[in-house]
């Protein structure tokens, strides 16, 4: 009998998660089963014995995926089978892999694969929020180095207060929704959506989750110590030189200090000034020499220009660039750019450059999301293309990447608050990216604010985004913090903080911290010039366009909605679809329905009004009820001896007697020139209450000729008699 070693944490509302290990894929190098109630994962990792040489990276992996047999579904599709990651997963697998892979040793390349599988679900608590705890909590029971532990919890703000780890139902309620990983003593990883909260709120969301990982962190440093994987393995992923070490530095330091302090605007310029240093240096040795000593020089002259770069901006201030710590970019914005879309705006900041289209559609355009967990349709979608050639990269484009996938949906939360909750159109907006060196995915939000707007979107409020970094070494109390970062200063700094927002409060943010001990007064001063710096962005998009244009372009599709009670529902669609498919034909407009809180709700799609008008007509009459007295456009529908039979509503068929045609005496109903297929307006004059049958008049809608009298409802018959 196998006995588990098991661990139980409990939340601050009285729910507890249990780490299980021992029972399960014992080969893995460590492999943990986390429950919270009815879900379940399981999470395991393996790392190679040793680096593959040349390798100077962390080669981490990580991979989440849910089974459909968690909640006892079937995979759609022919093949009936999980298939490749969902866009869900994937955000998963992004938002673990973030958290890991700064805790790493710099000098370990192993190659590591993380999976964590759903195996079990209960469709009340969200996953998401576990896997980062259940990767860590496997990364803490193997040998593998490793600074953590970490932990990930999800903080949503219910009604004023905080709730970690809150349910899907619960999340619905809740005006903020924030993950946040972090090790037992710093914060690593944030990313979430708000509606319009202020900077002081979301330090105060993290905290209250950094507290709850503290409990997390402490039980899995427990489950090291009862499983016995407090010493990691030995590894030796490189081979230095440190004589050439120090020779790259006393070499090249003070040339690529001057490269930075320069202030040299131009990327390329700056990236080739940098090479040339290198390249010098690699002069003084022969070929034979580089063989072994060119790796070496690069991983070190990388160093130099890494200290170069810090040094300046802690030291006097000047960036790359040449710009203050708080200086934005110039930039500049065009709306209507292109004629097709129906709204399209460029956005460049710096040499950071997004076009960006929107296309409206009706409710057949919605996209239908299918995840093991979460079923249903969207009506705003983003998509966020990254091309080669918007950094100068010789490569071919590929599918979607994980990093497109996440970028976009930053910028998708960023704007989504903003689309009205009654908007009759779906939406989709296409970011390419033409030109990036600095944050893309916030100028993706700032040139898709535009283009919604030049679209004709009534967004609540136009939002912007920045991206803010940090300097700041080990051990001084000096530091940095950056507005509007270039991409060297991404790579080569301690923070990658995202902020989006409208002028009353955050939407969307995303931080990635990259160093140990930062403290809560810099994430505060981050915040604090986050939002001069967006403030100031968006004032660029208003001078541009200050509000959604008052009309959609005129190729843009038209879309009225309606209402009708839900009884009617199966009237307006017809057996087998046959009514509406028929309105549809006769009036070019594109109609659908659906019952929603117990109405039907109708969209109403065309290219010009009067096909539109035209079906709202149609269905108002199929909805409308007979009434007594009223007057009706009605179409011959059949010719009988004794009369016609008029369809005066869509379904609905009323007898106008012959006698109820014309004031003089009539032999045929064609004498008045009636034919079948012939539109007439008929009175109704009564309903049978016993048949429902409708008896309607031609004559009575007439004027009436002055030889016939008031009492003489015979047609002239009588009178013919006495004559």
């Amino acid at each position: 009998m196998i006995n588990p070693i098991v661990k139980t944490v409990e939340l601050p509302d009285g729910r507890t998660i249990t780490l299980e290990t021992g029972k399960l894929a014992k080969q893995a190098d460590g492999s943990v089963m986390l429950r919270m109630g009815n879900t379940m994962m399981l999470a395991t990792v393996c790392a190679a014995k040793d680096a593959v040489p040349g390798t100077d990276f962390m080669p981490l992996q990580v991979e989440y995926k849910e089974k459909f047999a968690a909640f006892g579904r079937f995979p759609g599709g022919f093949t009936k089978r999980e298939g490749r990651a969902s866009d869900y997963e994937i955000l998963t697998c992004r938002l673990v892999d973030r958290a890991l892979r700064p805790l790493f040793p710099d000098n370990y390349h192993a190659e590591v694969y993380v999976n964590i599988i759903l195996y079990s679900a209960d469709g009340v608590d969200i996953p998401d929020a576990l896997a980062g705890f259940a990767a860590s909590a496997a990364l803490s029971v193997s040998d593998i180095p490793f600074n953590g532990p970490i932990s990930e919890v999800r903080v949503a703000r219910i009604d004023g207060k905080f709730v970690i780890n809150p349910t899907f139902e619960q999340l619905e309620k809740a005006d903020m929704d924030l993950m946040v990983g972090a090790t037992y003593e710093n914060i690593m990883m944030v990313e979430g959506e708000m509606d319009e909260v202020s900077e002081a709120d979301l330090l105060e969301a993290m905290k209250a989750a950094h507290e709850a990982i503290k409990v997390q962190c402490k039980a899995q440093m427990e489950l090291t110590e009862e499983v016995g994987k407090t010493v990691k393995r030995a590894y030796d992923h490189e081979v230095n030189d440190e004589e050439l070490r120090q020779a790259v530095h006393d070499a090249c330091y003070e040339k690529a200090y001057a490269i930075a302090e320069s202030g040299n605007k131009n990327k390329h310029e700056r990236e080739e000034a940098f090479t040339a240093i290198r390249d010098e240096f690699k002069a003084k040795y022969t070929e034979e020499e580089l063989e072994e000593k060119a790796p070496l020089i690069d991983r070190y002259y990388h160093d130099v220009e890494k200290e170069a770069m810090r040094r300046c901006i802690l030291d006097e201030g000047k960036r790359l660039d040449g710009r203050q710590t708080t200086e934005i970019r110039p930039i500049w914005c065009e709306v209507g750019y292109l004629p097709g879309p129906h709204g399209s705006a460029i956005f460049t900041r710096g040499e950071t450059q997004s076009l960006t289209s929107v296309t409206l559609g009706t409710k057949l355009d919605e996209k239908i999301i299918d995840d093991v967990l979460n079923h249903g349709k969207q009506r705003f979608l983003l998509h966020y293309n990254f091309p080669p050639f918007s950094t100068g990269e010789a490569k071919a484009q590929r599918g979607v990447g994980r990093r497109e996938i996440g970028h976009g949906h930053l910028a998708w939360r960023a704007l989504k608050g903003q689309i009205p909750a009654d908007y009759p159109y779906v939406v989709r907006v296409v970011s390419d990216i033409l030109e990036s060196n600095g944050s893309s995915s916030m100028a993706t939000v700032c040139a898709g604010t535009l283009a919604l707007m030049d679209a004709g979107v009534k967004i609540e409020k136009p939002v912007s985004g920045i991206a803010m970094g940090l300097i700041k070494n080990a051990g001084e109390e000096k530091y940095a913090v950056l507005s509007d970062i270039l991409g060297d200063e991404d790579h080569l700094g301690d923070m990658d903080f995202k902020v989006t927002g409208t002028k009353d409060g955050i939407t969307a943010t995303q931080m990635d911290i990259k160093v140990d001990g930062l403290s809560y007064d810099i994430l505060e001063r981050a915040l604090n010039q986050a939002k001069e710096g967006r403030l100031h962005i968006l004032g660029k998009l208003t001078d541009t366009l200050s509000e959604p244009r008052a009309d959609l372009k005129p190729h843009a599709p038209r879309i009225e909605t309606m209402t009708i009670p839900k009884e009617f529902i199966g009237a307006v669609i017809g057996p087998g679809g046959k009514i509406i498919q028929g309105m549809q034909e006769e009036t070019g407009a594109i109609i659908t329905i659906e019952e929603i809180d117990g109405v039907g709700r109708i969209e109403i799609s065309g290219t010009n009004k009067k096909s539109i008008d035209d079906a709202m007509g149609m269905i108002k009459a199929i909805v409308a009820v007979p009434e007594v007295g009223e007057t009706y456009k009605g179409k011959v529908r059949s010719i009988m001896p004794y009369g016609a039979f008029v369809e005066f509503l869509p379904g609905k068929d009323g007898l106008l007697h012959i006698s109820e045609i014309d004031w003089k005496r009539l032999e045929t109903v064609e004498e008045a020139g009636i034919h079948e297929g012939d539109e007439i307006e008929v009175k109704l004059l009564d309903i049978d209450p016993k048949t429902g049958k409708f008896k309607l008049s031609r004559k009575v809608l007439m004027p009436k000729p002055e030889n016939i009298g008031n009492g003489d409802n015979s047609n002239g018959r009588n009178n013919n008699r006495r004559r």
